[in-house]
């Protein structure tokens, strides 16, 4: 189940604003194409890890003005160009890194294609949605592999906004996040779902006892029992007491979770509950999970951290025009020069470099090109059509596989440049 409602006025006014001046000028059916990439990665990240893919074909799938948009722009635009929203529908081409791709600075994640009016009305939508399931992803896949073969849980939808949570589910499940607290990214996506108590249900009880009572009749013994709430030590005895060693799990949600973890694995040892799962909870990023790769951990939560990118709430991705159609019908590319903000011009295609199976570079060309590496841009519109659809799981493996073939460096969690080096190859420009 997807919402199906309208994300024609999920964009900026100025969208808008550039549409109605260019259906005046005649400039507005002129070809153009744009491209989504990053000019440099947030800092001291040394890859980033595409997402939200997926969620861009529904968004463009629903890209249309009905009688609503339509009355509330009655008075915002002129009749020329509300009669040409009226009929919108994206007929343009569209390609694209495929989701649980890596990319680098000046990789073209996606490039848009068609005529200006209709590839310019796309960039607010793509971006709000690149910029944060990118933002995400990347800080979820650090976070996967800090945990090694642990399994985390993503638990951060009380930390962001209701729809923004569902996203950031998929994002993490797409890197892989074993499962989420958040149901509705269970409905949307498939997503398994788990969650067990908080404090609050332990202070309802009149005691630490008769709420576990309450947690185990409910749900059996293979449930897990927030410890932390009094007195740990206390708790976990407690905890075994009632459940015997079939206890399925304990969870630590403050403290020094790393002291805490080796004190309570003690305990369920001594008490004959080794089976018993330890998973810690309390901000964590992958800093903090990889610091407890030593502690008898068996599972993390994460939250906050996650859901804001741990630190980097926004890819900085931009979208910016790089050829466009001039006014005797010729393709010519364009560029910006700003200070700090330039681009380079014309349309590109994208290639990885692998040398025995390990990613040693990214090479962008202005030409398709062969025997470069294995190709990054897959269509995934074709005019106008969606042909590029693929599954979470695919998109699953496709992480999995990405993070494979990334060089050891790629995973050192001290800043440093990326992992490896953007190669700007002009000389297929003219297939030379």
């Amino acid at each position: 189940m997807k919402m199906t409602m309208s994300t024609a006025l999920l964009t900026d006014h100025y969208e808008l604003t550039m549409l109605q001046a260019a259906l005046a000028s005649g400039a507005a059916h002129r070809r153009a194409v744009f491209e989504v990439f990053a000019r440099r990665l947030p800092a001291g990240r040394r890859y980033g890890m595409v997402a939200g893919t997926e969620r861009i074909l529904d968004a463009i799938q629903n890209f249309q003005f009905g009688d609503q948009e339509l009355e509330f722009l009655r008075d915002v635009i002129d009749r020329p160009t509300h009669d040409f929203l009226a009929g919108f529908r994206f007929s343009g081409d569209i390609y694209g890194y495929r989701e649980g791709e890596t990319y680098y600075p000046g990789s073209p994640i996606l490039v848009v294609e068609g005529r200006f009016a209709e590839a310019v009305l796309l960039e607010t939508i793509v971006l709000s949605i690149l910029n944060h399931d990118c933002a995400i992803a990347s800080a979820a896949a650090r976070m996967v592999h800090a945990a090694g073969d642990r399994p985390i849980i993503e638990m951060g939808t009380r930390r962001t906004h209701e729809r923004s949570a569902v996203a950031a589910a998929r994002a993490a499940y797409l890197c892989g996040f074993g499962s989420t607290s958040n149901l509705m990214a269970g409905l949307e996506y498939g997503i398994p779902t788990a969650g067990t108590a908080a404090h609050a249900f332990t202070l309802l009880h009149d005691s630490e006892e008769a709420a576990f009572q309450a947690q185990l009749a409910s749900l059996g013994a293979g449930t897990t029992l927030l410890v932390d709430t009094y007195d740990v030590a206390k708790a976990v005895q407690t905890a075994v007491e009632l459940a015997g060693p079939a206890l399925g799990a304990v969870r630590i949600d403050s403290g020094d979770l790393a002291t805490a973890a080796i004190e309570v694995r003690r305990l369920l040892d001594d008490l004959g509950a080794r089976q018993t799962r330890i998973v810690v909870t309390s901000d964590l990023d992958e800093f903090a999970i990889a610091a407890l790769a030593v502690a008898p951990v068996d599972g993390y939560g994460v939250g906050t951290c996650l859901v804001t990118g741990s630190g980097a709430p926004t890819a900085n991705l931009v979208y910016k025009l790089v050829t466009r159609e001039d006014a005797a019908g010729r393709l010519s590319p364009v560029a910006k020069k700003s200070v700090g903000k330039p681009s380079r011009g014309g349309r590109k295609w994208a290639y990885r470099a692998l040398r025995d199976g390990t990613a040693t570079a990214e090479i962008i060309t202005r030409a398709p090109a062969e025997d470069v590496g294995r190709p990054l841009l897959a269509p995934l519109v074709r005019d106008g059509e969606i042909i590029g659809r693929e599954s979470l799981a695919a998109a699953r493996a496709r992480a999995r596989a990405s993070m494979s073939e990334l060089p050891p460096i790629a995973h050192s969690l001290s800043p440093g440049d990326p992992a490896i080096p953007t190669i700007f190859n002009w000389s297929w420009e003219t297939g030379a």
